[in-house]
């Protein structure tokens, strides 16, 4: 799968369960931001 393509899909589901629980944002994020900067290394 592209890098592209799993940015959109963590972005998406991102946005829909920070909608359902606004709580999670910070861990959302968080999660988000390390994700992007493991893929980029790798």
């Amino acid at each position: 799968m592209d890098t592209q393509m799993i940015n959109g899909i963590v972005a998406l589901g991102a946005g829909i369960l920070i909608l359902v629980i606004p709580r999670l944002l910070n861990y959302i994020v968080a999660l988000y931001l390390i994700l992007i900067g493991i893929m980029s290394l790798l």
